[in-house]
């Protein structure tokens, strides 16, 4: 049921974050046959505009509406007049498979772009092709991160304002990967031509993206803008103004972050053991910050974001085209700030997969409303050829939730599909199993692929913090064989394939050991070190004659200063 968001509803909204999902029972081969043919949409009452605001690794609650102690009064602005979606979910939490899944309406296994390293996009097309030939102008500005970090214009867009990789918040930031590129991550793909980044990157985003909308755009044609932020990406460094926003902010962390008997009870050996690693609350990054004092950083780079999104609505307001534009307002992946003791993203874990969602049309899209009913990112696509009147091509594998977002369809009413979730194991982050999920209403399974350890099995309407796992509860035995199932089927491929070798899994197999045999093994010697160094990032980086010199000498082959350091500040071109 669509609650109202009043005086109170907006503060009292991060009670209704329990997972609450639209019940679906969609099966595999009903998916299937929806995508065999296209699918003629019915037109729109008039093409009408979309900006599309994509932020990188933003936390599903991670907007002042949810938590009073942010100051995003042009996000919230967007809740006030708008709809949020608190059941919004990626297929795979990651940043180029969730970008790819994004812009091509497929899953993983069928865009092929399963990890950040090897991101071909041969055979792809982008939905805003699709747009193009229905008379739409399109606009791409910001971080594309797929393609081998090629940042050259991609089909499907007029204008085009990219940047190889990550990128980085300051032209000289320090980022490795600058360094990696030549620099060229301190470099503007602007149409084809290098330009040199200026300044700080959310703003200089921004000012791309409005002197398109007020300047270069044909003023004749429906327009559909895809802003990509870097923020709030690690490492995630504020701009000046907003450079000690939150010095005085006491940020708490979930109460799975303690290392207690109670929160591991149930939970997966590599839950676990991933506590002192780069993905892990007690060594996060290999540093010793803790995430209270990060989360200064993340949310101060959030701020500017927020100025953003005021540009933006304050331009559709003056020109008169606020009731004929879609704001959308999201993130490509999740954030666990300690959730079971996790950080980032990567796992099936609620916090990992689920992401903020506002959409905002006045006279569209009901205002000041919460909608509980479940969108995958996988669902944005057909969506967004939806409300454009665009036929439908027939390699989508997501379904319009346009009728769900107008408020047409209420969202007791709503039959979303199964969520089913895959992540690919890197080489990379190693600490992170390879890992397939699949959500039928208020039960979430999920298992892992080349790892020795248990699944899991969580009813979230009873348990949306994912503390108990009812994986050998007799109970929901039967739930746990049909999930199993389900799961091995929705994951194939168009071309029924399984795109990694791996059996159905129907038990948990020979996992028993010995109770007084021994314990976990250690990590290896050269594994443990201290915290805060140099070359903290190295271990990514690819090796190399030139790495390997470096360490012989005892150096750093690309330092690395720890967030809030003031060799990290100097690197900025910062002061304190």
């Amino acid at each position: 049921m669509m609650k109202r968001l009043g005086r109170r509803g907006l503060l009292a909204a991060s009670a209704l974050l329990v997972t609450g999902a639209a019940h679906g029972t969609t099966s595999a081969l009903a998916q299937s046959s929806a995508i065999s043919k296209p699918v003629k949409a019915q037109p729109a009452r008039k093409p009408r505009n979309v900006v599309f605001i994509l932020l990188d690794d933003l936390r599903y609650d991670g907007m002042g509406f949810l938590q009073p102690e942010l100051k995003t009064p042009n996000i919230d602005r967007l809740a006030r007049g708008g709809t949020y979606f608190p059941n919004t979910v990626v297929t795979s939490s990651l940043c180029s498979p969730s970008r790819a899944t994004i812009l091509t309406g497929e899953t993983a296994r069928n865009h092929g772009v399963v990890d950040n390293a090897n991101s071909s996009e041969a055979g792809l097309t982008f939905f805003p092709a699709y747009l193009q030939k229905a008379g739409y102008q399109t606009a791409f500005i910001g971080k594309w991160h797929m393609g081998n970090d090629v940042d050259s214009p991609r089909p499907g867009f007029d204008k085009w304002v990219s940047f190889r990789g990550q990128g980085s918040y300051y032209p000289s930031s320090g980022d490795p990967d600058a360094a990696i590129q030549g620099g060229e991550t301190t470099m503007w793909n602007v149409d084809g031509k290098k330009v040199a980044q200026q300044g700080y990157i959310t703003d200089e985003l921004t000012d791309y993206a409005m002197t398109w909308l007020q300047k270069e755009r044909d003023p004749s044609k429906p327009f559909f803008l895809y802003l990509s932020h870097k923020a709030v990406h690690s490492d995630p460094l504020p701009p000046p103004r907003y450079r000690h926003l939150y010095d005085k902010t006491d940020f708490k962390i979930p109460a799975s972050a303690a290392n207690t008997l109670e929160n591991y009870r149930g939970k997966p050996m590599w839950v676990y053991n991933q506590r002192n690693t780069w993905h892990g609350i007690d060594f996060f990054y290999n540093s010793d910050m803790k995430m209270a004092e990060y989360l200064r950083f993340y949310y101060g780079a959030l701020a500017a974001v927020d100025d953003s999104v005021g540009c933006i609505l304050d331009y559709l307001k003056k020109s008169g085209l606020e009731k004929d534009t879609l704001v959308v307002f999201t993130a490509d992946n999740g954030f666990q700030i300690g959730d079971h003791g996790l950080i980032d993203k990567r796992t099936a874990y609620q916090a990992s997969v689920r992401v903020p969602m506002l959409m905002y049309e006045p006279g569209t899209v009901p205002a000041g409303a919460i909608n509980n009913g479940r969108i995958r990112n996988l669902d944005y696509a057909p969506t967004f050829l939806d409300l454009a009147g665009v036929e439908r091509p027939p390699q989508f594998e997501g379904v319009s939730a346009w009728p769900l977002i107008t408020g047409k369809v209420a969202d007791g009413d709503w039959k979303a599909p199964d969520f089913t979730y895959e992540y690919y194991w890197e080489w990379a982050y190693p600490m992170t199993p390879g890992t397939f999920a699949i959500q039928r209403g208020d039960l979430k399974y999920i298992q892992y692929y080349g790892v020795y350890d248990t699944d899991e099995l969580y009813d979230l309407s009873r348990d949306p913090d994912e503390m108990r796992n009812l994986i050998d509860d007799p109970a929901y035995l039967s739930a746990k064989v049909e999930l199993r199932k389900v799961l091995y089927q929705q994951l194939a491929n168009r071309d029924g394939r399984h795109a990694i070798p791996f059996g159905e899994r129907n038990a948990i197999g020979s996992v028993r050991r010995n109770r007084a045999g021994p314990g976990a093994a250690p990590f290896p010697n050269s594994w443990l070190v201290e915290p805060n160094r140099l070359d903290r990032k190295d271990n990514v980086l690819p090796d190399s004659l030139e790495k390997q010199r470096a360490h012989d000498m005892g150096k750093a082959f690309m330092p690395f200063p720890v967030l809030g350091s003031s060799e990290a500040d100097t690197n900025a071109g910062l002061k304190h």
